[in-house]
């Protein structure tokens, strides 16, 4: 008798995977290095039932809805993991900037666009990705974003990490991260798998006591 694959977990049922933060870029082979985007962290469906949902596990839908449309346009069946943020001229992510608009919990008038920067993929084709090896949800996400519909930014990778952490440095941006090669998505979990670097004073000490679910 032949078992049939558990269905694919429902938005509701998914928390993101969390990093862990050091001081020092790891070395030596294995690992792959993002740019770390200053902004909040969501999950998102794709296609007619698009949803968007905070860290936190407040309904964000409604919040962006320039995101909506840009999910509506993609293949159905699919779950992604992203920070959203506001850009500024030069890719530099502004939370303040962020913040404001979204403490609004919705779209008016001059308010600041936002991008949809997606750096995983937990569902695909209404299967569960999770535990497949990080290249290769990397691999479907780029396939599923395709040309990029507007609002949204692939979070590519690299593997020289020193050489991303100069430029973020240079920048200004809040860091890097790290993920080892071969790493599966640990719902809810903090894994020594991710890690983050950050350039030192990227985060006030008055960030925290702003939340918005």
């Amino acid at each position: 008798m032949v078992s049939l694959p558990p269905p694919a977990p429902m938005l509701a049922e998914l928390r993101p995977m969390l990093l862990c933060e050091r001081r020092t870029i790891p070395r030596g082979l294995g690992w792959h290095f993002e740019i770390k985007y200053d902004g909040y962290r969501l999950l998102a469906t794709t296609g007619g039932a698009h949803q968007l949902k905070s860290r936190n596990g407040a309904n964000a839908t409604t919040w962006f809805p320039e995101l909506v449309e840009s999910l509506a346009t993609l293949l159905a069946g699919y779950i992604m993991d992203s920070e959203v943020c506001v850009l500024d001229d030069i890719g530099k992510s502004d939370f303040e900037r962020l913040h404001k608009r979204a403490r609004r919990k919705g779209w008016y008038r001059g308010a600041d666009a936002v991008a949809y920067c997606v750096f995983d993929l937990l569902v695909g084709k209404k299967k569960d990705l999770r535990g497949q090896p990080i290249e290769r949800r990397k691999a479907a996400l780029q396939k599923l974003l395709g040309g990029l519909p507007p609002g949204m930014l692939y979070v590519a990778d690299v593997d020289d990490g020193e050489w991303l952490y100069r430029h973020a440095l240079a920048l200004g941006l809040e860091g890097v991260v790290g993920k080892r090669a071969g790493s599966v998505y640990r719902s809810g979990e903090r894994s020594r798998d991710w890690v983050k670097v950050k350039r030192p004073g990227a985060v006030p000490l008055d960030r925290f006591k702003r939340s918005l679910g």
